[in-house]
């Protein structure tokens, strides 16, 4: 059975796998670019990469409304459950938990993590989500590291990687970070949301069929993605 993505702008993804509903990184209600509000997102679970305000920010409200279980590093899970959250899957780095969707494993990033209050975010991470038989990497916020490597090495159906540069890898890393990856496809994020992330993605569409074997994915937000 397919997997369905929609991209939701910037770094936020609705999932759909078996039934299943699930959001990472939902940053709607104040995001320029989301196609929904977050009194719109379905979810049964939503995964949170780290602290920042443009990837936190209606994952409280949206839990609350849903009873969706959190997915998150400890301290992010801690924070959210003070402000009424329920039901969290507290994580750390390198380490995995089975859901009822799958599978999801944490992986590193190199960022920083800040709740919106000042609150100390715990570690940035990515998820590793094994779905319906498939292989998915979001990197989320991070530079190019080269353990990115190890973390492509089982295969990988789809990488999501960030390229709007700045605050994350820009389009020049994200090529190296594909062939560090070898996956089969792969769909850039966190770009063009903001006149300091503007990317021209189609020439990073261009590299990427140039100089990997990945097949690129490009969607506006509100936009489907099958794997």
């Amino acid at each position: 059975m397919a997997v369905k993505l929609t991209w939701l702008g910037h770094g936020s993804w609705a999932i759909e796998t078996e039934g299943h509903h699930l959001l990472l990184d939902p940053f709607l209600n104040d995001s320029p670019t989301a196609p929904i509000k977050a009194a719109d997102a379905q979810a049964d679970a939503i995964l949170i990469s780290h602290g920042h305000f443009d990837h936190v920010a209606d994952a409280a409200e949206i839990a609350q409304r849903t009873g969706a279980t959190v997915y998150s590093n400890f301290e992010i899970c801690q924070w959210l459950s003070k402000q009424g959250v329920e039901k969290t899957e507290p994580m750390n780095l390198g380490g995995a938990v089975d859901a009822p969707f799958g599978r999801v494993k944490s992986t590193i990033a190199h960022h920083s993590s800040e709740l919106p209050d000042g609150a100390y975010g715990g570690n940035p991470g990515g998820f590793l989500l094994a779905l319906a038989g498939k292989s998915i990497y979001f990197a989320c916020d991070t530079a190019l590291f080269l353990d990115m490597k190890l973390i492509g090495a089982a295969g990988l159906d789809l990488a999501v990687l960030p390229i709007g540069d700045r605050f994350t890898m820009g389009p020049e890393d994200s090529i190296e970070a594909v062939k560090l990856l070898s996956p089969k496809r792969v769909a850039p994020a966190h770009y063009n949301t903001w006149p300091p992330i503007e990317q021209d993605v189609q020439a990073w569409a261009e590299r990427v069929r140039v100089h990997t074997s990945a097949e690129p994915v490009v969607v506006e937000p509100g936009g489907v993605i099958e794997v």
